[in-house]
C-alpha cells in the first residue's frame, strides 16, 4: 500500500483558512478542551537568549477526529533586520488511527498568528461589553494586525490606539490598518506616544509584545473594561502589572494549569496578589456554557491566553479538509 504526505504552503493555507472560520474552530476547540475531549500535553520552550531568539513546541488531538498535530515555531527578534520575518515555523498533521504522517503545513508560523488572533476574538465575544467599539493596542508586531482584524469581527471597532516601542513603527502599523478596505471606512487608527494612552478610557485592551517588564497599571483601567494578554507565553514574559489582575471582578485563563506556569497569571500569584481558587474559570468553560461570561457592564475582565494547542490542531484540521477537497497541494511519496 503506498502512502502519500500532503505538503502544503504558506500561500495555499492563507487561502484556505480565513479569519471568520479560524474563529470558530478555535472556539469549537475551546469547548473540547474544557469538556475532557481534547488530549494537550505540556509546552516545550526553547531560548536562545544569545540569539534573541524563542521556540515553542505545542501539540494536540480533539478526540474522535481523524488527526493530531505537532506545531514547531519560533520568534526571531532581529530577524527584520536580516530582511526575514520575525516569525517562522511549521505543523505537522500525523493520522490519528495508524500514526502515519498526513500533511505537513509549511505556514511559516501564519496558523498560529491567525488562531492567536481568533483566541482573543473568543475572548471578547463572551468577555468584552456588548457595545465595546474602543481598543488601545499594546504592542505594534504582526500579532497586532491579526488581534485587531479578529476582534473586528465579534465587536466592530470604532477606534484603534495602538502603542509600540518604537514609535515609527507603531504609525506604521497605524498607517497599514487604516488603509484596509471595511474597517477604515468606520473606525479611527491612531498611534499613542504612551501605554497610558493606549489604554485609559478604552473599552479593550489587547497587549501583544514580547516584553518581560509589565507595562499596564491597573489605576488605567477603567470600570467595564475587557483585557486580553496575549504575549505572556513564557515564563519570564510579563505585560501586565500584577494589580490588573488583583483589581479584575473575572480572570479567566486559556488553560489554568499552563497559566501558572507561564501567563500572567503566574506572575499575579507568585507576587501574591492573586490565588489560584480566584482564576474564575477557563475560556473554554465559558464557550460550553459550563459558566457565564461577562454578567454585569460594570465588571473588569481579564483573559490570560498562553497559546493552548487545541488551537493549533483545530486550525490545521479545518486547513487539511479544505485542501483535501480543493484538491490543492502537493503529494510527496513516504
Amino acid at each position: 500500500m503506498s502512502r502519500t504526505v500532503l505538503i502544503l504552503r504558506e500561500p495555499e493555507i492563507r487561502r484556505l483558512l480565513d479569519p471568520a472560520s479560524c474563529r470558530v474552530a478555535v472556539e469549537e476547540a475551546f469547548s473540547a478542551y474544557a469538556t475532557g475531549r481534547a488530549a494537550l500535553p505540556g509546552v516545550i520552550n526553547l531560548d536562545l537568549p544569545e540569539r534573541r531568539g524563542e521556540i515553542h513546541v505545542k501539540a494536540g488531538h480533539v478526540r474522535e477526529e481523524p488527526s493530531y498535530a505537532v506545531k514547531i515555531v519560533s520568534g526571531f527578534t532581529d530577524n527584520p533586520e536580516r530582511g526575514l520575518p520575525a516569525t517562522d515555523g511549521m505543523i505537522l498533521v500525523f493520522d490519528a488511527e495508524t500514526g502515519a504522517p498526513a500533511a505537513l503545513l509549511l505556514d511559516h508560523g501564519a496558523i498560529t498568528h491567525l488562531r492567536t488572533g481568533a483566541a482573543g476574538a473568543v475572548a471578547a465575544k463572551h468577555l468584552a461589553r456588548a457595545d465595546a467599539r474602543v481598543v488601545g493596542v499594546v504592542g505594534c508586531g504582526e500579532q497586532a494586525r491579526y488581534q485587531i482584524e479578529a476582534l473586528d469581527l465579534v465587536r466592530p471597532l470604532r477606534e484603534v490606539r495602538i502603542w509600540g516601542r518604537r514609535s515609527e513603527k507603531a504609525r506604521a502599523r497605524a498607517a497599514e490598518l487604516a488603509s484596509r478596505p471595511g474597517m477604515a471606512e468606520r473606525c479611527r487608527f491612531v498611534a499613542v506616544d504612551s501605554v497610558r494612552e493606549a489604554v485609559e478610557g478604552a473599552d479593550m485592551v489587547v497587549t501583544v509584545t514580547p516584553s518581560r517588564e509589565p507595562l499596564v497599571r491597573a489605576e488605567w483601567i477603567a470600570r467595564g473594561t475587557h483585557v486580553t494578554a496575549v504575549g505572556s507565553d513564557g515564563p519570564e514574559k510579563r505585560e501586565l502589572f500584577p494589580e490588573v489582575l488583583a483589581r479584575a471582578d473575572r480572570v479567566v485563563a486559556d488553560s489554568k494549569e499552563q497559566c501558572l506556569r507561564l501567563g500572567e497569571i503566574h506572575h499575579a500569584v507568585a507576587s501574591g496578589v492573586l490565588a489560584e481558587d480566584e482564576v474564575d474559570a477557563e475560556l473554554g468553560e465559558i464557550t460550553a456554557g459550563i459558566t457565564p461570561g461577562r454578567v454585569r457592564d460594570s465588571e473588569i475582565t481579564v483573559c490570560d491566553l498562553t497559546g493552548v494547542g487545541v488551537q493549533d490542531v483545530a486550525s490545521a484540521a479545518l486547513v487539511l479538509e479544505r485542501a483535501r477537497a480543493q484538491g490543492c497541494g502537493e503529494r510527496l511519496p513516504l
